[in-house]
């Protein structure tokens, strides 16, 4: 286990939003923020001298090599209490301490509405057409009625599902392993995934990434889908296939698609999706409140000052976090 001395250098990356000063009290702690990404070349120079990292979600990956290479590394706070480019392992392996915060649900939950209800009364158009001289043309989607599909019932999902229900909506659901008394607790019919795409009217994605996630909505899963139907993804951009997606659109088949989440991020400004049509794109503002953004970095906040104080260390996500109880600094 490395040494719980007091910390020199830490730092909080990838703040692109200039959030992290104002929503929690650093006083007193050596910390630097950065607003824009590391390269990859030069991540490890950049950090070698650094004691503590402060991670926002999943912005930075890092990985058992990169970790490797920075030897002064003692401490890590990544907000929420999962991050899956972090390598809890890799940190463990070497003694280094890894500590989670308070994360909400709601936030999320609460863009991808407003995402559904964007795309189903195809708001974005609707206003610039009128900003541009126009009066409206065409019909929204109604949701009374209509069939949402909710791909994965965790704490976001069977949140959506919710807000589903008090807009009268029938609901379907799946994911790999959901069982029939996981999507009847939500008010859900439990299907297939084939089912879920044909049969609903919009599909709301809230599954995790793995590698038997990535991709799994691809070109079969589209042509599936209604006619006009929307899809929505607050979850992670790559359980679609982009490319597939965008010959949807292109097509007309889709009636629209909705997407929070990127790979990468920050996006490339050359990326494809930028000139695919009747698209609502937003730069993964999920999680992305005043008041989440506060529970990321004063639970931050008080993982380094417990550090700092030789106390037990908050929310500990490793057993090189759990063993420093009362440790002298």
């Amino acid at each position: 286990m490395r040494g719980r001395g007091p910390l020199s250098r830490i730092v909080v990356l990838d703040d692109f939003g200039d959030i992290a000063p104002g929503s929690a009290d650093w006083s007193g702690l050596p910390v630097e923020f950065l607003n824009a990404p590391i390269p990859d070349v030069e991540r490890a120079a950049r950090l070698a001298d650094a004691d503590a990292l402060v991670l926002i979600r999943e912005r930075s990956a890092l990985t058992a090599d990169l970790i490797g290479q920075l030897p002064s590394l003692r401490l890590v706070v990544t907000a929420g209490m999962r991050n899956r480019v972090l390598d809890l392992e890799a940190c463990t392996a070497r003694g280094i301490a890894v500590c989670g915060t308070d994360s909400s649900a709601s936030p999320t939950v609460e863009l991808t509405w407003a995402l559904i209800l964007g795309l189903a009364r195809q708001i974005p158009w609707q206003e610039a057409r009128l900003r541009q001289g126009g009066w409206q043309q065409g019909a929204g989607l109604g949701l009374a009625g209509a069939t949402l599909g909710v791909a994965g019932l965790g704490r976001i999902g069977a949140g959506v599902a919710a807000i589903g229900r008090a807009f009268g909506m029938r609901l379907l659901a799946w994911s790999p392993n959901m069982t029939a008394g996981t999507a009847e607790a939500a008010g859900a019919t439990l299907t297939d995934k084939a089912g879920l795409f044909r049969g609903s009217d919009i599909v709301s994605l809230h599954l995790g990434l793995g590698p038997s996630t990535r991709g799994i909505v691809g070109a079969e899963e589209l042509a599936l889908m209604r006619p006009g139907a929307l899809l929505v993804n607050t979850a992670r951009g790559p359980l679609v296939d982009q490319a597939a997606l965008i010959a949807a659109l292109k097509s007309g088949h889709l009636g629209g698609v909705a997407i929070d989440t990127h790979e990468p991020e920050p996006m490339a400004a050359d990326d494809p999706i930028r000139r695919a049509p009747n698209t609502i794109l937003t730069p993964h503002l999920g999680y992305v409140t005043q008041q989440n953004v506060r529970l990321y970095f004063e639970g931050a906040t008080a993982c380094l000052r417990a550090w700092n104080a030789g106390l037990p260390l908050p929310r500990p996500l490793n057993d090189a976090a759990r063993d420093m109880q009362g440790a002298t600094p």
